[in-house]
């Protein structure tokens, strides 16, 4: 699931290729990733309006399409953005095609059509109603500290609670939990003050070397787990075979040895 570097990626490349530059029409094929709207009302909303900025929280983009509205997007598992001319060229999976009076198109790309797409009036008061928490980036070290003081359960699955640190998944809470050298199963109560720090600079260094690199595993540092999380994989720093274990049903890797057994 595209996590928190993969959505500042998508904003940067939406910044880069399709500001203001007013829409033509719009081409809904999956009416099912719409959220409170449908083809006809999206396309009313949009048509002859333009995208004049973006904002990020977490995982969810949002893009000011003026007159007071806002479209979110949520990329579910596999969603993905396409800037391209010639509309031959539309790809696979396309779930919402935006033409420009430009004669490109912006494809909302969804082989699994688990995203969503919404129009909404204000990003804050969406983010406030749906309980999402402060996004990872934002946090200050003592809010960090001060969000982990009453957890009882895991250090991955807080790391993976949208509720409290908006943004981070399973990819990178694995990748965040090895560059600190933490287990994933470690209980979040039983790391001490110094241990919180250390997580707090390794959490906004991992993702913003992930955004560095585009989101792109092949583009990350070679000490980075993210290339090497598979089966058969090795640790990036002392070639111990990777182990994975279950955590609220997600797959966790670490290394045995670089994060204890």
């Amino acid at each position: 699931m595209p996590e928190l570097p993969d959505v500042e990626v998508y904003r940067r490349y939406i910044n880069a290729t399709s500001l203001h530059q007013p829409i033509e029409r719009i081409h809904v094929q999956s009416p099912s990733i719409l959220v409170e709207t449908t083809p006809q009302g999206l396309g009313y909303a949009l048509k002859d309006k333009s995208f004049h900025s973006t904002q990020r929280h977490g995982k969810y983009l949002f893009i000011d399409v003026g007159n007071g509205k806002w479209l979110l997007i949520h990329f579910g598992m596999t969603g993905d953005l396409k800037y391209f001319k010639h509309e031959d060229d539309t790809p696979a999976y396309t779930n919402l095609l935006i033409a420009f009076e430009n004669g490109f198109h912006l494809a909302y790309i969804a082989p699994r059509k688990l995203g969503r797409i919404a129009l909404i009036d204000s990003p804050q008061t969406w983010i406030n109603e749906n309980g999402l928490g402060q996004d990872a980036l934002d946090l200050t070290e003592a809010e960090f500290i001060e969000r982990a003081a009453p957890r009882r359960g895991g250090i991955k699955s807080w790391l993976m609670d949208q509720s409290s640190i908006a943004g981070i998944g399973n990819i990178y809470s694995d990748e965040i939990l090895f560059q600190a050298g933490i287990h994933p199963t470690v209980s979040v109560r039983s790391l001490n003050k110094a241990a919180l720090v250390r997580l707090y600079k390794t959490m906004l260094d991992v993702l913003k070397t992930a955004i560095s690199a585009e989101a792109d595993p092949d583009k990350m540092p070679s000490g980075f787990l993210l290339p090497n999380r598979k089966e058969g994989g090795h640790c990036p720093k002392c070639d111990t075979p990777l182990k994975a274990a279950k955590v609220v049903s997600r797959t966790a890797w670490y290394c045995p040895h670089c994060q204890g057994s």
